[in-house]
């Protein structure tokens, strides 16, 4: 999860050079251990794509675990080995304004156990689309101060099985979010903290009665909602980057995994991560840059212990010329 933001005496060659824009493009997957869950990173950090300009992205994500949580019980499974997935996703990032950006990404996931006889999935996962507000820009003191607002939201494109946990693509849960993000930078450090709301809408399932800590005889499942915190700090120039990142996940409501049974979508799936991110742009390519980085689950309960690595190609161009470009 990374957070950039350009230096504020830019702002006079943002429509010069691409050299500078290049730093604002970054979509790097955050991938949940149990469903697969994706959504852009530019939802959690403090850049913004200048006005007319879009940011193309694909983003490569290997996930693995073969320790997980259940409850708060840390085990391993024999009949599972290690789970992992491949995914495969393409964004964008599109400049409506200087301070509104339109964002999307959709993930393309491969799911895999490495013992047993679960087969693993594959499929295209949910499109998820954000709209960023950047609402404040101010310097105080020596640095530069934002604040941010985003609303995000995912729709499944795939009438794929959210009810065969680990290996499922996602949960088929529709959700809409808010989220509030601050930033801070003196020279080229910075610090930056966020908070998120996750609504997620119910999902039907192909049986008509489960179990969770009682009966229900209906195919309706009813989600936990989400909420998500996120703190970072780290290094930003014109050509490199790097950020480390802590996150927390948190159920709100839910219940924890039986003894010796599979994890079910309604469970109470909370995490903490820790990750890095390393950016490099190019300063003889105008508008290309590569990303990499990776996270690791510290702490969860009805989770995986999941190792994350990933890497991204991003390239930046103007849609159209400004007025006074002309």
């Amino acid at each position: 999860m990374l957070i950039i933001l350009l230096n504020h005496y830019l702002k006079n060659y943002m429509k010069h050079s691409l050299q500078y824009i290049t730093r604002y493009c970054l979509a790097v997957l955050v991938c949940a251990a149990f469903t697969n869950t994706v959504s852009a990173q530019t939802e959690t950090d403090a850049l913004m794509i200048p006005k007319n300009y879009f940011c193309a992205a694909g983003v490569y994500t290997h996930n693995s675990w073969d320790h997980y949580w259940e409850g708060t019980f840390k085990r391993d499974n024999a009949n599972l080995g290690t789970v992992s997935s491949n995914i495969y996703a393409v964004g964008g990032n599109y400049g409506l304004s200087n301070r509104v950006n339109l964002l999307f990404m959709i993930p393309y996931i491969k799911s895999n156990a490495s013992a047993g006889t679960l087969r693993g999935q594959r499929g295209v996962q949910d499109i998820n689309l954000a709209v960023k507000w950047m609402a404040v820009k101010q310097e105080i003191g020596t640095g530069l101060f934002s604040v941010h607002a985003i609303l995000s939201g995912s729709i499944p494109l795939n009438n794929y099985e959210a009810d065969f946990l680990p290996l499922s693509l996602g949960m088929q849960s529709k959700s809409i979010a808010l989220r509030g993000l601050v930033n801070y930078q003196v020279g080229r450090f910075f610090i930056a903290g966020a908070g998120q709301f996750v609504r997620k809408d119910n999902v039907t399932i192909d049986r008509d009665a489960y179990y969770t800590t009682e009966m229900h005889y209906t195919n309706q499942v009813a989600m936990p909602n989400v909420t998500n915190f996120l703190v970072s700090s780290g290094y930003r120039s014109l050509r490199f980057n790097a950020e480390a990142v802590l996150t927390k996940m948190t159920s709100t409501s839910g219940f924890d995994i039986t003894k010796n049974n599979m994890p079910f979508i309604s469970n109470k799936m909370n995490a903490l991560a820790a990750g890095a991110v390393f950016k490099y742009s190019f300063s003889k390519l105008e508008g290309l840059e590569l990303t990499a980085g990776g996270n690791y689950v510290l702490q969860g309960r009805n989770y995986g212990q999941n190792t994350s690595f990933f890497g991204g190609v991003y390239y930046v161009f103007s849609v159209k010329k400004d007025k006074s470009e002309k």
